[in-house]
């Protein structure tokens, strides 16, 4: 039975199983980029590009066991912000924070906003606002229900848009022993110095296919039990993500030769096609569904946050209020639905995608820093948090930064 606020409560309902976490991450995480990105990929690297997936996923799972750590140090709704927060006992720079959370969200969520109505364009011949205004206001009513209701929601969906790349995987199986067979084409020479540049050059952008994951922290404060199920969720989440992308990457590159793959606006319905047969329109569908599910767990992130820093004082108390009927923060998620809108309908966003992942890069920063300096100030953690060695933050800030001077300076 689903539980429900109290009348007039401000505090979420802990109602998110680990299977709700889960679908919740593996939603944010896999999204329309892995669609438009194995071409990239097969540019820089070619049959080695499965590689450079993986060193991606090692990176992000060091950032990824800071946050399992501040996580269930601290399970609640801004969670970027508190955990500034408590380091730095600095409110502006923990608003400031959350704040960065919200903008990098927004920004995303409007990118893909835009992307879904150019698909559905393809079957719903009407002018580009509309389709924007109707995609944003449906999801949003969505965004609008209880936890449970709207990730479960969010969670059929994410499950036809993994379902579209096993389909990919399913159908790469037909080639038979090729797969297998031109393995040793995966590993690079360790003396190949240009095989490895390539490799590193890929990982920088596999990177961006990864982002999302973080966004599990934002619905801790609704999972029923976050100091087991957060860490476990987080994990799983880039796991399957990893398995999934190298596979099919794999697949692709051994499918369709990786020049001409370089070259293909749409390379995984080119990979569908030349295994299949089946015309574009069919990847076309599910690439829809995989949109339209980011926009929701965007809108849903969004929400949690501005209801967090809302409870945690730095913004209008107004924005802490939660549904009573729903248990679900309405008014801040519409505050974000709203925001999404604009930016869809009112803004060039040619390039701003981009900034999503310099933010969010930014936020790591943010978060392993933050950890770090909690570790050097306590002689030993609380009980019952998800505890990683020191080494683990100062890794994830490192190669963070890293990736944000690489980007910033390339």
């Amino acid at each position: 039975m689903q539980e429900v606020a109290p009348l007039g409560s401000t505090k979420l309902v802990r109602s998110l199983t680990l299977t709700h976490a889960v679908l919740y991450g593996l939603g944010v995480t896999i999204g329309a980029g892995i669609y438009v990105l194995v071409g990239a990929a097969a540019a820089r690297s070619g049959m080695h590009a499965p590689l450079a997936f993986l060193v991606a996923a090692v990176v992000m799972g060091v950032t990824a066991g800071s946050f399992a750590e501040l996580g269930t140090r601290l399970p609640v709704a801004a969670s970027e912000a508190a955990y500034v927060q408590a380091a730095f006992h600095r409110k502006w720079l923990s608003g400031a924070t959350g704040l960065l959370v919200v903008a990098a969200a927004t920004i995303s969520g409007a990118t893909i906003t835009v992307g879904s109505a150019g698909y559905i364009s393809v079957f719903l011949p009407l002018p580009a606002s509309w389709i924007i205004a109707g995609v944003v206001l449906a999801m949003g009513a969505v965004a609008c229900l209880s936890a449970v209701q709207s990730i479960s929601f969010a969670g059929l969906m994410t499950v036809v848009e993994i379902g579209g790349l096993v389909l990919i995987v399913g159908a790469g199986l037909f080639e038979g022993e090729a797969l297998v067979s031109r393995l040793p084409e995966l590993l690079a020479p360790l003396n190949d110095k240009a095989a490895w540049t390539g490799i590193a050059q890929t990982s920088l952008l596999a990177v961006f296919a990864f982002i999302g994951f973080e966004h599990l922290v934002n619905i801790s404060e609704e999972m029923k039990n976050p100091s087991q199920t957060l860490p476990w969720a987080l994990f799983i989440t880039l796991g399957v993500t990893a398995l999934l992308y190298m596979i099919v990457v794999w697949v692709s590159v051994v499918a369709v030769p990786p020049a001409e793959l370089a070259h293909a606006s749409a390379p995984l319905a080119l990979v569908f096609q030349r295994l299949t047969g089946l015309p574009l329109s069919v990847l076309s569908v599910i690439a829809i569904v995989a949109t339209v599910n980011g926009i929701i767990v965007h809108m849903l992130m969004i929400g949690r946050v501005l209801y967090g820093l809302a409870d945690q004082g730095s913004l209008p108390a107004f924005l802490a209020r939660v549904n009573a009927r729903s248990g679900a923060p309405v008014v801040a998620t519409l505050f974000g639905v709203g925001a999404i809108l604009i930016l869809a309908l009112g803004i060039p966003l040619t390039g701003l995608a981009e900034w999503t992942s310099r933010l969010t890069l930014g936020i790591f920063v943010l978060v392993n820093l933050a950890l770090l300096r909690i570790k050097t100030r306590e002689s030993k953690p609380p009980a019952g948090v998800f505890f990683v060695p020191i080494w683990v933050p100062i890794a994830g800030l490192f190669t963070s930064a890293a990736l944000l001077l690489i980007d910033l300076v390339r």
